[in-house]
């Protein structure tokens, strides 16, 4: 029997974003998001309840393991799967 983990998209950017987005409608998967992938208003007006917007950018890799450990904090068993930085 196969176990489904939960998926967690971490985005960085708006394009990242849109791209996580998708495949969160596509699986049910969970995404989470810096600030500057969108704005405040832009998340409030949001009706996917299953994304959340950190109130910092996301900028570095210390940026990326601290918002890495925030989402195993939420989601402990998840596969976290991150935006590639270019």
């Amino acid at each position: 029997m196969e176990v489904l983990m939960e998926t967690v998209y971490l985005a960085i950017s708006k394009h990242g974003l849109e791209k996580a987005l998708q495949a969160g409608v596509e699986t049910g998967a969970t995404v989470w998001c810096g600030a500057d992938a969108m704005s405040e208003g832009e998340f409030e007006s949001l009706t996917r309840s299953a994304v959340s917007r950190f109130t910092y950018s996301i900028d570095d890799v210390d940026d990326i393991a601290g918002a890495v450990d925030t989402i195993r904090e939420h989601h402990p068993d998840a596969v976290i799967w991150v935006e590639a930085q270019s």
